[in-house]
């Protein structure tokens, strides 16, 4: 496909240029073969707008649209172009978790503007690939920027100006030789404060990061003010990671760097900038296990909104509550427990008792090859061929058999939104089903909150993204125990189902749990039978004073019953957080697999 603006024979120059793009850095990389569209409309369906090329680190891809090549008459820097993209493979960010990272780190160096950090992060990776290949492979990176500049100077302190004037001064290139004509100390300053600081962090581009963010903040703001259209294409064109991180799967950035809650340093402060010892503070600097401590002390957990918008600057195109799957999946794993086992009465192991002919239409791996050989040399398929014939005797060492789990999670008014703020509700909830996932059991979730307000997942099931999401929604409504679910489940369930575990995450809220419900029947009467027919008890974790069993009234006199007549095991935890102590100890200290437990 073809347009006036496009030429056939660009396709054939710009494969040809692949191979010595690669040698730039090296021949030995994951990336694939460009994907080399023939027009703007194609580049499109590769994800490619606005600008010309891009990087996507989850497939691994360098796109290119030949189109827009041709329209900014950058035909002739085909190694140029693709020698770029593959500096952000091997150089910055070279992964999605650093691309997630460094996003991180750029919006806590622009305050009130974190809604720019993939373009900024997108300047400052380009400025480290680019001083690169300008002065180490001899690319003419600067003729990009030539051609693709407008006529007319710039004459005013601007982002885009600013940007242009530090690959003046990385590159020593005459004052205005890429268009800009800025006759001011501070912003020359600025500049040339820019080409130190990609310099010193050349090797450690993470940390420079929110020092490059705290640089160009004031001029973000300025032209947030005034906007010129001119810089803006400008910089759309060259923002060829706006869609990197698409595709990818986050890890490691639902806890801060050691690092990162450090106030952003402005390169003006910064003695490996400038040159110059800090005179102005007695302060010695911290060593790396130092920062760490900080950082554990102010809390290293980010929260989910944080989270998402993070995921959102690096290309994900996610809802709210798809953020809030992956990021309790994340927050989970370092707390995962083993799921209790009950044990059977004995393993069952094969044993040979004797040989059968194999025929065409068995399995390959079936054939006793040493017995059939042994009986003829020659193999005749389904004539001299055997295989082994097993039964089964039991074994010495007991079986396991997983337990199933019923959990029912309070949503009400008094539980936070875990898609926005950190839920420990929901974290406790998702550490102890992907647990119950891994030890092969099954696992019912219930969100619960007012009337008629809960959602339960379809049965028992093993899907993880089906769990998740009921444990990251959210109500925020009243408090009404759904008793006809619990009634529902049990009453289905018989002699044959494996024995189930009922678990409640709440407040003083369970207590609904022994109202009447819709059919008149009693919760006590409901929640005694769902015991029995689970036969592997039930345990309530409560957000409770300590001190709730020398209390007298309603509510805890009504917990105290559960407890002496039917058993609940009630925990006590005085503040959420305490429910990750919970959910890890939950399955070692009272249904380990070394212990068994009496049927009811």
């Amino acid at each position: 496909m073809t347009t006036d603006l496009y030429e056939p024979n660009i396709l054939n120059q710009w494969q040809v240029a692949w191979p010595d793009a690669l040698a730039v850095w090296s021949q030995f990389t994951r990336l694939s073969d460009p994907r080399l569209c023939e027009s703007s409309v194609l580049a499109a369906k590769e994800g490619l707008n606005s600008s010309f090329a891009m990087i996507r680190l989850s497939d691994q891809s360098v796109v290119i649209d030949l189109e827009a090549v041709q329209k900014f008459d950058l035909n002739d820097y085909a190694v140029e172009v693709l020698a770029h993209e593959i500096g952000h493979h091997v150089l910055a960010p070279a992964t999605a978790s650093d691309h997630f990272r460094l996003l991180a780190r750029i919006r806590r160096g622009l305050p009130t503007f974190e809604q720019h950090a993939a373009m900024i992060a997108n300047l400052y990776t380009d400025l480290l690939i680019n001083d690169r290949l300008q002065r180490h492979s001899g690319l003419r990176m600067d003729g990009i920027y030539r051609r693709i500049l407008a006529k007319e100077p710039m004459r005013k302190p601007s982002l885009w100006a600013l940007y242009m004037r530090i690959y003046e001064v990385l590159w020593q290139l005459d004052a205005g030789a890429l268009g800009v004509q800025v006759d001011d100390s501070l912003f020359n300053t600025h500049a040339w404060l820019g080409a130190r600081l990609i310099r010193v962090y050349a090797n450690d581009w993470l940390t420079g990061g929110a020092r490059f963010a705290a640089l160009i903040l004031p001029y973000l703001y300025n032209d947030s003010l005034e906007q010129e259209q001119q810089q803006v294409s400008a910089l759309n064109q060259m923002h060829d990671t706006r869609e990197a991180g698409h595709g990818s799967e986050p890890s490691g950035l639902v806890d801060y760097d050691a690092e990162e809650l450090d106030e952003p340093l402005h390169p003006s402060d910064d003695p490996l900038i400038t040159g110059e010892e800090d005179k102005d503070t007695d302060e010695t600097p911290l060593s790396n296990l130092d920062k760490k401590a900080v950082s554990a002390s102010a809390g290293q957990r980010r929260e989910p909104f944080e989270y998402g918008e993070i995921l959102r600057s690096a290309g994900l195109k996610l809802s709210d509550h798809d953020v809030a799957v992956r990021y309790y999946r994340e927050a989970a794993l370092p707390y995962l427990i083993p799921f209790p086992k009950r044990i059977a009465p004995q393993s069952m192991e094969p044993q040979i008792e004797g040989l059968e002919t194999w025929e065409m239409g068995d399995a390959l791996d079936d054939v006793d090859w040493m017995q059939t050989l042994s009986s003829s040399p020659v193999v005749v398929p389904g004539v001299t061929t055997v295989k082994r014939q097993y039964g089964l005797t039991s074994g010495a060492e007991p079986a396991t058999k997983p337990v199933d789990l019923d959990i029912y999670i309070d949503s009400s008014g008094s539980m936070p939104n875990p898609q926005q703020r950190m839920s420990y509700m929901a974290l406790a909830g998702a550490v102890i089903c992907l647990s119950a996932l891994r030890s092969g059991s099954r696992v019912q979730a219930t969100l619960w909150s007012g009337k008629n307000q809960f959602i339960s997942t379809p049965g028992f099931v093993r899907d993880e993204d089906t769990l998740l999401k009921i444990i990251t929604g959210h109500f925020g409504g009243a408090t009404a125990f759904p008793i006809h679910k619990l009634r529902e489940t049990f009453t289905a369930r018989t002699d044959f189902d494996r024995d189930c575990h009922i678990l409640h995450l709440s407040d003083d809220g369970i207590t609904t749990m022994f109202d009447i419900d819709e059919l008149g029947c009693g919760g006590w009467d409901v929640s005694r039978i769902s015991l029995e027919r689970g036969r592997a008890g039930g345990t309530m974790a409560l957000n409770l004073r300590a001190n709730w069993r020398d209390q007298d009234n309603v509510i805890t006199n009504t917990l105290k019953q559960a407890e002496s007549e039917q058993d609940w095991n009630i925990y006590t935890v005085t503040d959420l957080p305490q429910l990750l102590d919970f959910a890890r100890d939950f399955s070692r200290k009272h249904y380990g697999s070394a212990k068994t437990v009496k049927r009811r």
